[in-house]
C-alpha cells in the first residue's frame, strides 16, 4: 500500500491561490472611478454580446474580470438575490455592502473547499449614493476577502500598475469626460511602459449616474455619446497644445523685438 502524498494546508492554500491570479491576470483589465455625479466603469472589451460590466439594481453594478463563465454565474446569483430582497422587504434595503458579503461568502467557499477548483475571478459592486460621500465601491480577489476601496481602482490584467497611475492622478470632482480620460490612459498603458491606442470599439463604458431622473441609475456609454467624449478629449488636449505654442512663438517674437 503506497503512502498518500502530504501537502500542509498553508502550500495548498498557496497553490490555489497562485493558481487563481495567473487566470485573472490573463484577462483585460476593468477601471472604476468616482465622478462628481457618479461612478464610472471602464473595460477594454472588444465584444459586444459578453459583458464586463452590467446592472444588478436600482443604484448597484457589477464589474468583473477573469473567466467568463465563472463570473457570468455569479452575476445572476446576484440579479436573483437583489430582486428576491427587494420583493420581501424594500427596494432601498438592497444595497452593494450587502451584495458584496453574499458574494464573499460564495467566493470564499469554492475557495477552501478541496472538492473544486477556485475561481478565477475578481469582482466590482458599486453602489452610487445621492452624494459622492455615499459612494461605495467593493472590490472581491477570488479568496472572498472584501476591500473597501475610494476614489479609484482597477482589477486584471496589470492592475498594480494601473491602480498607481490612477492614485497619481485621479481626485475629487471630475468630469465625465476628464474621469473618462483618466481611465482610457491608464489602461493603455502596457506593462513595458508604452503605450496603445484604444478606440471606441475596443471599449466598454457603463456609469451610475445619481443626477438621472429614473430609479435605475445604470446607463451604457455608447456610440455617438462615447465617440464624442472621446472625441472631446482629443480637442481639448489639441487646444491645450495649440495654446501652449502661440504662447511659445509670441515669447520669441518680443525676444527678436527686443
Amino acid at each position: 500500500m503506497t503512502t498518500p502524498f502530504y501537502v500542509s494546508p498553508q502550500q495548498a492554500m498557496a497553490d490555489r491561490a497562485e493558481y487563481a491570479r495567473k487566470g485573472i491576470a490573463r484577462g483585460r483589465s476593468v477601471v472604476v472611478l468616482q465622478y462628481s455625479d457618479g461612478i464610472l466603469f471602464v473595460a477594454e472589451n472588444p465584444s459586444r454580446a459578453l459583458h464586463k460590466v452590467s446592472e444588478i439594481y436600482d443604484r448597484i453594478a457589477f464589474a468583473a474580470v477573469g473567466k467568463y463563465n465563472e463570473f457570468e454565474n455569479l452575476r445572476i446569483g446576484g440579479v436573483r438575490y437583489a430582486d428576491l430582497r427587494g420583493y420581501t422587504y424594500d427596494r432601498d434595503d438592497v444595497t452593494a455592502r450587502g451584495l458584496a458579503n453574499v458574494y464573499a461568502q460564495t467566493l470564499g467557499t469554492i475557495f477552501s473547499s478541496a472538492a473544486e477548483k477556485p475561481y478565477e475571478v475578481e469582482l466590482i459592486v458599486a453602489e452610487v449614493g445621492e452624494a459622492p460621500e455615499d459612494d461605495q465601491i467593493y472590490r472581491l480577489p477570488h479568496d472572498g476577502s472584501i476591500v473597501d476601496e475610494h476614489g479609484s481602482v482597477a482589477v486584471g490584467g496589470n492592475a498594480d500598475q494601473i491602480s498607481s497611475y490612477l492614485d497619481q492622478r485621479h481626485r475629487d470632482g471630475m468630469t465625465l469626460a476628464e474621469a473618462l480620460k483618466l481611465a482610457v490612459e491608464s489602461l493603455t498603458r502596457d506593462t513595458n511602459g508604452g503605450e496603445r491606442n484604444l478606440t471606441a470599439e475596443q471599449l466598454e463604458v457603463a456609469i451610475l449616474d445619481r443626477k438621472r431622473p429614473q430609479q435605475r441609475k445604470f446607463k451604457r456609454v455608447l456610440g455617438r455619446q462615447l465617440s464624442r467624449l472621446l472625441e472631446s478629449e482629443g480637442t481639448a488636449a489639441a487646444e491645450d497644445s495649440s495654446a501652449s505654442s502661440e504662447a511659445e512663438e509670441a515669447e520669441e517674437t518680443e525676444e527678436t523685438e527686443e
